[in-house]
């Protein structure tokens, strides 16, 4: 099928390279919305669930506890809220205000196509709304997306962020993309310039470590070393640019970190930062 859709595309470059671009720029953007089950709605409904508009796209969000201690959590590619489960359950709800939302196309969020910038966008437009965070935990591309906040608007702070199995560099996801598809070099170009005519930005302005260079506040780095769909040598180079970040590489566990192992690291680091 991947080969089919890249087939198709390349032909398409030629005899409408305009809609090659956009077909093949929303497929790169284009996240598959994984269902909710019985069980992952029931715990979604104990929180207190709201929801606002960004550039015409409903977002959902969750709110748990009523502590003065505020935390975001920031989820990541094809994922959704009840992923936090097992942190939502482990923060004291006297002690923490816990809130989520789901990203654009994920989750109970309208939509269908997401971005590093739009996620941006919608965590500023989200902090924006609730008020500062103390601290902000993110998986995934919600890591890649959170760092990419606070480097554009080093206004829009917290006083920890902890970054999950986060990816590196932008590019490299779009080079795995065309070789996927077996695009052809013109059709990568068109899209690549078509992802450039969007967001003002070439693939290769994201990056994760230049982002991090920019950070000054306490950063916990949690990696897997038998991640196989982000390398761990993405978050070995984020720590070399964050100087102020504590970097833990895991192994068992995957991309998806589900473990309490991981969710202990993270509540230690949160109630007692320090990158000592």
């Amino acid at each position: 099928m991947m080969k089919s859709i890249g087939l198709s595309l390349n032909i398409l470059a030629y005899i409408s390279p305009r809609k090659a671009a956009q077909i093949g720029l929303n497929l790169f953007c284009y996240p598959f919305r994984v269902p909710l089950n019985s069980k992952q709605k029931a715990f979604l409904d104990s929180a207190t669930q709201s929801s606002f508009e960004h550039k015409g796209v409903r977002i959902q969000t969750y709110r748990w506890g009523s502590g003065p201690r505020n935390i975001l959590l920031v989820h990541g590619w094809q994922s959704h809220t009840y992923r936090w489960k097992r942190y939502i359950e482990s923060f004291p709800k006297e002690e923490y205000t816990i809130y989520a939302f789901d990203a654009p196309g994920h989750g109970l969020s309208s939509g269908k196509f997401l971005s590093v910038p739009l996620y941006s966008e919608v965590i500023e437009n989200f902090i924006g709304r609730t008020g500062k965070m103390e601290s902000i935990v993110s998986h995934s591309i919600g890591s890649f997306s959170a760092l990419y906040t606070f480097y554009r608007n080093p206004t829009l702070t917290s006083d920890n962020l902890v970054t999950l199995a986060s990816p590196g560099e932008a590019q490299e996801f779009f080079d795995y993309y065309a070789r996927s598809l077996s695009l052809s070099e013109k059709s990568s170009n068109l899209i690549s310039n078509r992802f450039e005519d969007l967001f003002q930005r070439s693939p290769g302005y994201f990056s994760a470590p230049r982002f991090a260079s920019s950070l000054s506040v306490p950063g916990l780095i949690i990696h897997d070393e038998d991640d196989d769909d982000t390398s761990v040598s993405h978050s070995r180079r984020i720590h070399e640019a964050w100087k102020t970040s504590r970097f833990i590489m895991t192994k068992g566990f995957g991309h998806n970190l589900r473990s309490d192992q991981v969710v202990q690291e993270v509540i230690r680091f949160l109630r007692r930062p320090s990158i000592a």
